[in-house]
């Protein structure tokens, strides 16, 4: 067995000179067979033995360890995949978003020129219609009023002896300031 002031050796190193012994163990005389120092075969295998188990549970902790760390980053791994895929999927909601409002604002925008326009050939159809209306009226108006003068220039000599107004257009007596109430637009 190792003594307390022996240099730490581990499992390994201890059954390697086993073999090592085993492998360098010379021949007795007349035969194939080795021979082995028993005591020191077997002391070296009841140390490497005792060992053993430190050993494994060491190699079984940090076999433990890695799996732990290896499921963590797994873990983490995951939830950053489903974290940019949840990401990618929004900024694709969102790009379609964008699209299908930008699209709407177009239309909206075209449908509101389209009325602009019908709104405005409407009202300029319609004032078309009233300023033609107009018209009409205005010449109907315009005729009245000529055929009213003509009438008031053939009737206006006989008018004026009716009205006692001399040829020269001033009063004959009796109608003192009638021709304040009587005027001619062309004079």
């Amino acid at each position: 067995m190792s003594q307390p002031g022996d240099p730490v050796v581990d499992s390994e190193t201890l059954l390697r000179r086993v073999i090592e012994i085993v492998n360098n163990a010379k021949p007795m005389p007349l035969s194939t067979t080795v021979r082995v120092e028993k005591d020191e075969v077997l002391e070296l295998l009841e140390d490497a033995l005792g060992r053993l188990p430190d050993e494994l549970k060491r190699a079984r902790w940090m076999l433990k360890e890695r799996d732990e760390f290896l499921a963590k980053m797994q873990r983490d791994a995951d939830e950053i995949l489903e974290a940019a895929r949840v990401r990618a999927e929004r900024m694709v909601q969102r790009t379609d978003i964008v699209r299908a409002a930008n699209q709407l604002a177009r239309k909206t925008v075209e449908e509101a020129r389209d009325d602009a326009r019908r709104l405005r050939n409407e009202a300029d159809d319609y004032c078309d219609q009233k300023l033609a209306a107009f018209e009409i009226v205005l010449e109907r108006t315009t005729k009245t009023v000529q055929a009213g003068r003509e009438k008031l220039r053939v009737a206006s000599p006989q008018r004026e002896d009716e009205l006692g107004f001399g040829p020269d257009g001033g009063s004959l007596g009796a109608s003192e300031g009638m021709d304040d109430a009587f005027f001619d637009q062309d004079e």
